[in-house]
């Protein structure tokens, strides 16, 4: 019941040319210094064995206009069918990794495998962001992600959610009134 979740895209590779791309909502942050991630991934997936063999992946934000290349990477196998081509993705050319990101996506976080554990039905690899790409079109003036701009999305349930709508912001709740 800990919904919704980021829904997002997982590419991976084996640096011999096979690339996939799957859809992952079991994903997040594990620490802010280094920079850490996790995802979370059945044995059986074809992704998994990619992450395995390499020790990298790309975990890349999705957004309403992706919500179909979404789905599809999702409920369709790399082993049958070349994901990026059949949705008309974009594969990204990675600064430190040799795992493409998805350019159609507003933020590729390029990671590396630091360990893999298995919880059950399902394997956590737990990385660190080496890189994280941004397109430029969705930063504010501050340089931050503008989520209403990105347009964001979420999973909760076996439903896509959009995202976007600010109701308040870190420490709001004690902050002293402004006059």
């Amino acid at each position: 019941m800990l919904y919704p979740v980021p829904a997002v895209l997982v590419v991976s590779s084996d640096g011999k040319g096979n690339t996939d791309v799957m859809t992952a909502a079991w994903t997040g942050n594990l620490c802010s210094d280094p920079v850490m991630v996790s995802v979370s991934v059945r044995p059986e997936r074809y992704t998994h064995d990619l992450i395995a063999e390499s020790g990298e992946f790309v975990l890349c934000l999705t957004t309403r206009s992706l919500c179909r290349a979404t789905d599809f990477c999702g409920v369709r196998s790399g082993r049958d069918i070349d994901k990026f081509k059949a949705m008309g993705l974009t594969k990204e050319p990675s600064r430190c990794i040799r795992t493409p990101g998805i350019g159609e996506s507003p933020v590729n976080l390029e990671c590396v495998v630091r360990e893999q554990k298995n919880l059950g039905s399902h394997d956590v690899f737990i990385a660190e962001v080496v890189s994280v790409d941004v397109d430029d079109r969705y930063l504010d003036d501050k340089g931050r992600l503008d989520l209403a701009r990105a347009d964001l999305m979420a999973y909760s349930h076996g439903e896509y959610y959009a995202l976007g709508e600010k109701i308040g912001k870190f420490g709001f709740s004690v902050e002293k009134n402004r006059k």
